[in-house]
């Protein structure tokens, strides 16, 4: 029993660490901002060096694992991570912040990836949602707990020791890992990395529609709520007239929603069907959307309004996550670490264009935020309803 948590723990934290990396520094844009003579918008693309490359490479991570094995990449992807965080402390300018936070982003993604098919190649059916419940807790509490970390750091050791504690926690993790995290794919399971092998790897997931709604109805509600957390300094500073010590107005309830979302998913797992409760997840989305959109419409930019509707969202999203994360893994179940690989490439690429492209757009007022995580909880529901059809078609056909 010991051993199955201390495993499930490690892979809470591989998976988490990515998220938690994205945030940690959102507190300290006007210190880096003055310390290397940059601009806000400068600062703020660093955060799209850090997802693209992490959103890119998402894909070759599970095929590697695949071929060689989960641990020994794990580790690799830790020392990476190291070296980036130690980078992104000693830049002297906003090139040499771009180029920590990219090796930071390639690494991070070993975890995010190879974590989840780790657990899945441990655990099985109900047992295996109930234990991606367990680390979806702390994958949610990651991004929303960073900030919050971060400011407290910022008066204490300056932008830059934030950096140097994502590299001790990195550090910690990479021994936590050689000492006790063991290898769950044996020899006669692992795949080939030759090209023609891989191809057809990568073009069976790619003919697999409902495969890739799937991927896609997740990627819809992580960014609805990933466009509170990418526009941070603005919502608070801005909007909610706050100071940079005051993420937590933000991130507390967002905390509240997503572990209370978390509790339920794992207390649900095998009382309620995987398609059900991803159902019911979206109804409670809906309905926190729906208040969102009326709040920002006619009540004024303040607290508690600005973020009452947040948390309930984060409940409805947390719902959604063991389910589809069961049902896109199972899709291929000799090639789980590819699979985990493009459900996280589709979620974390939607994460980059968002913070290039649609958080600016969205910036001006707290009506525009909220539209646009109701349009992208709409469009999630979507995808998943559009999946549930052609599987019944699928049956229907196979039945005939």
């Amino acid at each position: 029993m010991a051993e199955s948590t201390r495993f499930v723990a490690l892979v809470a934290c591989l998976v988490s660490l990515g998220q938690f990396a994205i945030a940690t520094y959102l507190p300290a844009f006007a210190a880096i901002a003055a310390d290397l003579g940059a601009t806000a918008v400068q600062v703020q693309q660093s955060l799209t060096a850090y997802l693209l490359p992490f959103a890119l490479a998402l894909l070759g991570h599970g095929a590697i694992a695949d071929a060689f094995g989960r641990r020994r990449y794990v580790l690799l992807g830790l020392a990476l991570f190291v070296l980036g965080s130690l980078l992104c402390a000693l830049a002297q300018n906003i090139h040499g912040l771009y180029l920590g936070r990219a090796i930071q982003g390639l690494a991070a993604g070993i975890g995010l990836v190879v974590g989840r098919a780790m657990l899945r190649d441990r655990f099985d059916g109900v047992q295996a949602q109930r234990q991606l419940a367990l680390v979806a807790i702390l994958f949610c509490l990651a991004p929303a707990l960073a900030p919050l970390c971060g400011g407290w750091l910022l008066p204490l050791a300056g932008w830059r020791g934030v950096f140097v504690f994502l590299a001790l926690l990195g550090a910690a993790l990479l021994f936590g890992s050689w000492r006790h995290l063991a290898e769950t794919l044996p020899q006669e399971r692992r795949q080939s990395l030759r090209p023609r092998a891989l191809i057809g790897g990568y073009a069976e997931l790619l003919r697999d529609g409902r495969f890739l709604l799937i991927c896609l109805a997740n990627a819809g509600v992580n960014v609805a709520i990933y466009l509170y957390v990418l526009s941070a300094p603005v919502f608070v500073v801005r909007h909610l007239g706050l100071g940079e010590q005051s993420f937590a107005w933000l991130f507390l309830p967002l905390v509240a929603g997503l572990l209370i979302g978390a509790l339920a998913a794992h207390r649900l797992v095998g009382r309620l069907a995987t398609n059900s409760g991803v159902l019911l997840g979206h109804g409670v989305m809906l309905i926190a959307g729906l208040l969102n959109i009326a709040l920002a419409l006619w009540l004024p930019v303040a607290l508690p309004w600005a973020v009452l509707a947040l948390p309930l969202f984060g409940v409805g999203l947390m719902l959604t996550q063991p389910g589809l994360q069961v049902l896109a893994m199972d899709c291929f179940p000799q090639r789980r670490g590819l699979a985990s690989s493009a459900f996280v490439t589709l979620q974390q690429f939607g994460n980059a264009l968002s913070a290039a492209l649609l958080v600016p757009l969205l910036l001006g007022s707290t009506l525009h935020l909220a539209l646009g995580m109701a349009g992208l909880q709409l469009l999630g529901l979507l995808a998943f309803t559009l999946a549930l059809a052609g599987r019944a078609r699928q049956r229907l056909a196979s039945s005939a």
